[in-house]
């Protein structure tokens, strides 16, 4: 077994109040830990860049925006007193709003109390609530909490079904800043038509959390939802957690949202520090520059060692590979730069993919998540065998995994967290929030616009606009049958496979109409009809 110098994971090794990182894995047992620590401290240029945007530096060039969920935990540093009103003001509204439901005073439309959350939204406006829900989540919950966070329709039946006759006490929040957002607007029309097969009135179980003057702005206002909240422009999805995105339903499912805010400021404090040999953030950006060669050249595995932190790495795949997933740099040079990520959990992934990670392909390093509160204090501990808990062997497994990937030459870091608390699971959201703008300065580019999920969007409703010009030419002459060919050019198109995707998909709805006739096998040679 190949062993590490403690001298090396004493210098490569930072212990803060809030977190502790070691970097030492990442290396051979013969690194020269002085030079890794000097190629940290070179870091300090995007120390100082963080420190700018924070004060209010336009961050977003694309489109001439500041970059501002940093106020959303300290509000004393927005750079006006409107914005600082409007974040004091937002966050008071919200601990009311929530108050106002668990006591009763807003109620559903048929009496008693609301005692579920359907929270609908996608990316930024589902991904960090689902995590801080699943995180924080006890007996003590004032709301159950459930999600729409697909346009998948048989994901939302399943989720009306887990709901149940609770509709009737369910309250429902849209959140869509631009309100436009295709999978959110579905969700809203479906929710609301559920509501109406209940007897009931969607508007009288609906709050919007939206952009002021957005189409969902307009429609809350108008049918006179419970109320609205707002996103703003200063704000991205993926760092909107700690807005009224997040706090909102975080308030209603009971959860401690001021710890949550004194956590995130907390690690914003930690990571203020212009020295990056002091700074958490400037230490895991640099670990991913190092991993990586400053180039995406390896995936990250993240493996929380903790059930709670199940959902941690699914929001990190937003955070991280939405803002550094970009074709150009700020210069305009293509660089196609990027960080992949993936993981769920130990010990599972050790039946699962660990397996890889260990004898396979050399395209990943691993981020081990270790929390040394085994269990919640109220709760006792059990030994599995004399002098041993579940959770000791939690922690074997850790740091065996972590000893096997290390023997075999694999690139490794933990990071060590005390419990998953509150104030913890804000702090772990900050301290990565500031790493990728951290890593982005380094490397470039600008984390804070997303042209590629824009360019998706569109290229997704050109195919909803060409599947009303198929169905009209289905309509045109039902019950005859139509070579693809032929319904391209009637549909006014060229993109066969465009539209054979669309007739394959009709096909497989019962209600829809459209069929495809037997015969020839092939795409090409496929034809449908319309059976009125």
């Amino acid at each position: 077994m190949a062993t590490h110098p403690f001298e090396t994971f004493c210098a490569l090794h930072l212990d803060t109040e809030l977190v502790a990182l070691d970097l030492s894995r990442l290396y051979a047992p013969d690194v020269d830990a002085a030079a890794v620590r000097a190629r940290l401290a070179t870091w300090a240029p995007s120390c100082e860049a963080m420190r700018q945007l924070e004060a209010g530096a336009v961050a977003n060039p694309d489109e001439n925006r500041m970059v501002g969920h940093y106020w959303l935990r300290a509000s004393r540093l927005a750079p006006n007193a409107q914005l600082r009103g409007a974040i004091e003001d937002t966050l008071d509204r919200v601990q009311r709003f929530a108050a106002d439901v668990h006591k009763g005073r807003i109620a559903p439309q048929m009496g008693g109390a609301f005692d579920r959350i359907l929270v609908i939204g996608i990316g930024g406006s589902a991904l960090g609530p689902q995590f801080m829900a699943s995180a924080l989540t006890s007996p003590h919950d004032r709301l159950a909490v459930h999600f729409f966070d697909n346009t998948d329709p048989d994901g939302i039946d399943r989720t009306l079904d887990q709901i149940g006759v609770r509709l009737s006490t369910t309250l429902t929040l849209v959140i869509s800043k631009s309100g436009g957002t295709k999978e959110t607007r579905n969700g809203m029309i479906e929710a609301a038509a559920a509501y109406h097969r209940a007897g009931l009135d969607f508007a009288r179980h609906a709050i919007a959390v939206t952009g002021e003057g957005s189409e969902l702005d307009r429609v809350a206002k108008a049918r006179n939802f419970l109320g609205t909240f707002p996103m703003w422009d200063w704000v991205g999805g993926r760092t909107s957690v700690f807005s009224a995105v997040g706090l909102l339903p975080a308030a209603l499912q009971g959860l401690d949202i001021a710890d949550l805010l004194a956590g995130a400021a907390a690690m914003d404090d930690a990571t203020r520090s212009l020295d990056p040999l002091d700074n958490p953030a400037a230490w895991l950006a640099f670990a991913w520059h190092e991993a990586t060669g400053g180039a995406g050249a390896r995936d990250m595995v993240v493996l929380p060692y903790k059930d709670r932190l199940e959902l941690f790495s699914r929001y990190l795949q937003q955070l991280v590979m939405e803002s550094l997933g970009k074709q150009f740099d700020l210069a305009g040079r293509e660089v196609c730069q990027g960080i992949a990520v993936y993981g769920n959990k130990g010990s599972t992934d050790q039946h699962a993919y660990v397996q890889q990670l260990r004898d396979g392909v050399r395209n990943f390093f691993v981020t081990f998540i270790e929390v040394l509160q085994d269990r919640q204090e109220d709760r006792p501990d059990l030994e599995v065998e004399p002098g041993i808990t579940s959770g000791d062997y939690l922690s074997g497994f850790l740091q065996g995994t972590r000893t096997a990937l290390t023997d075999a030459g694999r690139p490794n870091l933990t990071l060590t967290v005390h419990d998953c608390g509150a104030h913890t699971i804000g702090a772990l959201i900050a301290l990565y929030d500031r790493a990728v703008g951290l890593y982005a300065h380094r490397v470039g580019i600008n984390a804070y616009h997303q042209p590629g999920v824009e360019a998706g969007k569109k290229a997704a409703q050109a195919v909803i606009d060409l599947q009303h010009q198929v169905v009209a030419a289905l309509r045109r002459q039902p019950n005859s049958e139509r070579t693809l060919a032929d319904l391209a050019a009637a549909a006014g198109t060229d993109d066969l496979e465009a539209v054979f995707w669309i007739l394959r998909h009709l096909s497989g709805q019962p209600h829809s109409g459209v069929d495809r006739v037997d015969g020839d096998p092939s795409p090409a040679g496929s034809v449908w009809e319309y059976v009125a």
